[in-house]
């Protein structure tokens, strides 16, 4: 396959170009969004991270799930949005407390096959869903969940945390297969028992009480090279990466591969020295993690293959989402 295909089809990836909108948003509520004093981390991250006392973060996200992905499976849709929210508060180094959702459908099957995959990914993740809002008369199906956890204020795992000559970390659990029906759906976690999908998430805050790492996100929408860059993005600095080395399962192209959204996978950076430690921990729940670079303060994050180095994302000249974290 061509290197400058790869390339480029990372960079027109539509997990990837959606999130230049984030900047617009965050332009707007620039002069407010710490009108309380007590934010930690806001826009750029997987959760905001409010200072409740006693040393602890409250950590607040919300994801929406694709149209596309409703249209294609409402139970696999109620399912994810468990699943995603809950990564979401694993990568900030967090425990998962509580999930609300605002849900719009006018029809009733629809309804109950979403509120089906809701209850399974409950039942999974182990995370409550505890109320919320219905559009019970709207043309259109959608569904958003909010959801909460803690994380101690030294041991929260940020976006922005990358420093000069961290290790880069990609971690993904390869036991799994494409969702059917879906493109970009890896699925490592709907045939696995709760404690296995559960350890997984425990892990994370494991790490993150070691105060091993400087920085994580979960690979998401925008694949495994695109979080990439919105971490480098969030910590103002770049990354020279091999893409060889990045984890694979076997008989999976690299266009494929890098627009797949896995069902357990971070990015993380972590100075050299506690890296050995981390990819332990990590292997040691089902996570393949390996080293695939290094972060630079060029602010471009280049990758090589088969000694041919290319830019991917030049920050110096534009974005993913435009602006280094808000801390």
């Amino acid at each position: 396959m061509d290197f400058n295909e790869i390339i480029e089809s990372i960079r027109t990836f539509k997990g990837v170009t959606r999130k230049r909108s984030i900047a617009d948003i965050r332009e707007k509520l620039k002069d407010t969004y710490n009108i309380s004093g007590n934010v930690h981390l806001a826009f750029g991250d997987d959760a905001a991270a409010i200072d409740i006392g006693n040393d602890m973060l409250m950590l607040l996200a919300t994801d929406g799930i694709w149209g596309s992905l409703m249209d294609i499976n409402p139970w696999w849709s109620g399912y994810c949005s468990v699943l995603v929210n809950v990564n979401d508060i694993a990568a900030m180094g967090g425990i998962p407390m509580g999930m609300t959702n605002v849900l719009s459908s006018s029809n009733p099957e629809i309804t109950e096959q979403i509120m089906d995959g809701i209850n399974e990914g409950v039942k999974k993740f182990g995370v409550p869903m505890v109320g919320g809002h219905t559009h019970p008369d709207t043309p259109y199906e959608a569904l958003d969940v909010a959801i909460s956890g803690i994380v101690g204020k030294e041991d929260v795992l940020p976006s922005c945390g990358a420093k000069k000559d961290d290790d880069v970390i990609v971690a993904i659990d390869l036991d799994g297969s494409v969702y059917p029906g879906t493109e970009i759906n890896w699925d490592t976690t709907s045939d696995k028992s709760p404690k296995y999908v559960q350890n997984q998430i425990k892990v994370m805050n494991t790490i993150a009480k070691k105060h091993i790492v400087n920085s994580c996100k979960d690979i998401s929408n925008p694949g495994i090279v695109g979080t990439l860059g919105m971490l480098l993005e969030a910590s103002n600095m770049g990354a020279n990466i091999n893409m060889e080395e990045i984890p694979r399962p076997e008989g999976m192209d690299w266009i494929s591969w890098f627009k797949m959204y896995p069902g357990s996978a971070f990015v993380l950076t972590a100075p050299h020295e506690n890296t050995d430690e981390l990819i332990k921990l990590l292997d040691n729940q089902h996570i393949n993690a390996n080293t695939i670079g290094t972060v630079t303060d060029n602010h471009e994050l280049t990758m090589s293959y088969e000694n041919t180095t290319k830019t991917v994302f030049d920050f110096n000249s534009e974005i993913i989402m435009g602006f280094s974290e808000d801390r």
